[in-house]
């Protein structure tokens, strides 16, 4: 593969891992973050170097990546007096993994067009593990030539990375993929909580159900730690309760009922006000608990 000058900005629990893939494929990466001290560790890790600006980071990028909180950070980093659409070259990409909303996606890819280079929404399932191993699941919004393009970059921190249709499409599909991981969550939350007031040895439950038509990627990989209580796994409650009112604007728009994950967002504000908006998504089970 070829090697690039590559920008990333944003180095959260997922952009710092993903930007060390990118470093440690060969790329030359020029990294910005908010918090300047992150990107000066980044670099005493993973070398490269760091920018004062996103602007200043996109200078002479062939591909800038960003993975940011919500819109508002989005348009920040890219429109804004320093964003990095001021200093994009003629040609570039613009990848942005984000998870944001359709509109915006549709928005930035616009500009990016009239400004001459390119744009691709892209964001990321799989959690910080994924991130961290480098098997992330990326759905993709844009052209073929800019996707064919920008995905041996991907690949550095992905296992499957799909062009799900045109600007925006990459957000629609993270939408599902939330809707789906709600009602997922609710259903093991119950499941643990039944299985221990009903006197059963819960790890033993679901270590024989997960080999059956109950199993799923949340049974095997929190089962465990929401049965002992522990929630520092993986996505936030504040994050998850931000996609969700994401899915809820967007099904407003295109005629969708979301009853099961509007019932599951009311329960995350419970265990939001009971002091969990920092606790992994498993967290859910902790509502009923206190219910016992």
């Amino acid at each position: 593969m070829s090697k690039y000058n590559v920008a990333f900005i944003g180095l959260g629990v997922m952009g710092y891992p993903m930007a060390g893939h990118l470093a440690a494929a060969g790329h030359n990466v020029c990294v910005y973050n908010r918090t300047t001290s992150k990107a000066e560790k980044w670099v005493s890790e993973h070398g490269g170097h760091l920018a004062e600006t996103p602007a200043k980071a996109a200078e002479g990028a062939d591909f800038v990546f960003a993975c940011v909180g919500n819109d508002d950070d989005l348009r920040g980093v890219t429109l804004g007096d320093s964003g990095a659409f001021k200093a994009m070259p003629t040609g570039a990409v613009f990848i942005d993994h984000t998870t944001a909303s359709a509109n915006v996606a549709r928005e930035l890819s616009e500009k990016a067009c009239e400004l001459g280079f390119a744009f691709l929404d892209a964001p990321v399932s799989g959690g910080q593990a994924g991130a961290e191993n480098g098997v992330l699941t990326v759905m993709c919004g844009g052209s073929e030539t800019t996707f064919d393009s920008a995905k041996p970059l991907i690949d550095c921190f992905a296992k499957s990375a799909q062009l799900m249709g045109p600007s925006g499409a990459g957000q629609l599909t993270k939408m599902v993929n939330q809707i789906c991981i709600a009602g997922l969550v609710q259903g093991l939350s119950e499941g643990v909580a039944f299985a221990q007031n009903a006197g059963l040895n819960a790890k033993q439950v679901f270590d024989v159900i997960g080999k059956g038509a109950a199993q799923s990627w949340q049974m095997d990989n929190r089962h465990e730690t929401m049965i002992d209580g522990k929630f520092d796994y993986g996505f936030a409650v504040d994050w998850m309760r931000k996609d969700l009112s994401l899915c809820f604007e967007e099904a407003e728009r295109n005629g969708s009922q979301l009853p099961v994950a509007q019932l599951v967002d009311a329960f995350y504000a419970e265990v939001q006000e009971n002091g969990g908006n920092r606790w992994d998504t498993s967290s859910l089970v902790t509502r009923l608990r206190t219910q016992k």
